[in-house]
């Protein structure tokens, strides 16, 4: 796949008009779910409204208990019936799942039609909107069915990011942090720092220019793997437990993904120190700002057995080892790590215990 076109856009109307000329399409779609359909769907509509296009809705539900193929299902019958052809456009406009979901329902509508996300969560602008995966739950495991398929445009506009509650923005960031860990240290410390100064989200400025560098990591990585062979599994630190631990909790209360990566990342720098020599006093500086912002997750020695069944279901394993992204120091990456069940166990262990 070529390099996504992303935009980091200061003027909405602007930026999508330019994006709706680049597409060639004849009939133009809308997917929102009923948060985005309430709080972001009238500024969207404002910005295309001197555009001469019919524009068509489609609403589902929000939430990720609805990323799932029941939804996935009626997006492609609402298409269908609403006259979409190979040659439409899907705007996917709204958090990780609507443009998860959004992606995978384009690219597999008549073999494949153009779609652009929007993303208005800091959790799709950094992660989900940008790279190229779609996709769906299936069987109670995260993602377990979709595709790589590029959208045509992403657009990132903060101004979204005024809809979200403090949730919602640690969220996104957590997959910031992850992105700092991986890049470099000066990145890492920049995130660590930053958080306070942006919860309130007075400064949509610097937010932005934080959002455009942790964006720049992904594309990165992504352009060089875009079908995660190598380089690309960087991106999946705290992904291996924290899917886990997201589809443990959708059993029960369901959680954010990013505070699920959160909780992943105590356990996988946790490893990191055990297995590749990741330096104690950097991990537990970041555990203890995942411990102040965050929380924990409650779980005890008796969910150990599940958790490692949801791990190896993972879809990064090979065999019926483990499989687990780690750090021998911020920025230098071991893919293709592997441990045992008593090591994560441990790593469980310290994670109740922090």
């Amino acid at each position: 796949m070529d390099q996504q076109k992303v935009v980091i856009s200061q003027d909405l109307e602007q930026s999508l008009s330019q994006a709706l000329v680049e597409c060639d399409y004849d009939r133009l779609f809308v997917l929102v779910d009923k948060t985005t359909e309430k709080c972001c769907l009238p500024e969207l509509i404002s910005s295309i409204k001197h555009l001469p296009s019919d524009i068509a809705t489609i609403t589902i539900g929000a939430t990720d208990q609805h990323k799932t193929l029941d939804t996935v299902s009626h997006v492609w019958s609402e298409l269908q019936q609403m006259g979409a052809t190979r040659h439409s456009l899907m705007i996917n406009l709204g958090g990780g799942m609507v443009t998860d979901l959004g992606g995978f329902a384009a690219s597999t509508f008549k073999r494949g039609i153009h779609y652009i996300n929007i993303p208005t969560t800091l959790l799709s602008m950094v992660d989900a909107s940008v790279g190229g995966k779609t996709g769906i739950n299936f069987g109670g495991l995260k993602n377990e069915i979709g595709v790589f398929n590029n959208a045509d445009c992403v657009i990132l506009d903060t101004e979204f990011l005024k809809t979200l509650d403090r949730e919602n923005i640690l969220s996104g960031y957590a997959e910031m942090l992850k992105h700092g860990l991986i890049d470099s240290e000066e990145h890492w410390a920049e995130i660590l720092g930053n958080l306070e100064d942006l919860e309130c989200l007075d400064n949509l400025e610097r937010l932005a220019t934080l959002v455009a560098k942790s964006v720049a990591v992904k594309q990165r990585i992504v352009t060089e793997d875009p079908t995660e062979k190598g380089l690309r599994k960087a991106l999946n630190l705290g992904h291996t437990a924290g899917h886990a631990f997201e589809s443990l909790a959708l059993e029960r209360t369901p959680i954010l993904h990013g505070f699920a990566v959160a909780y992943g990342l105590v356990v996988e720098l946790y490893l990191s120190c055990a297995k590749t020599g990741f330096p104690t006093d950097k991990m537990r500086q970041t555990v203890q700002f995942i411990k102040e912002h965050y929380g924990k997750m409650n779980i005890t020695c008796d969910d150990y057995p599940h958790l490692l069944e949801l791990m190896h279901h993972d879809k990064k394993n090979e065999g019926s080892a483990i499989n687990f992204t780690l750090l021998a120091d911020i920025g230098d990456l071991r893919i293709n790590q592997t441990a045992t069940e008593e090591e994560i166990k441990e790593a469980l262990d310290f994670y109740r215990e922090y």
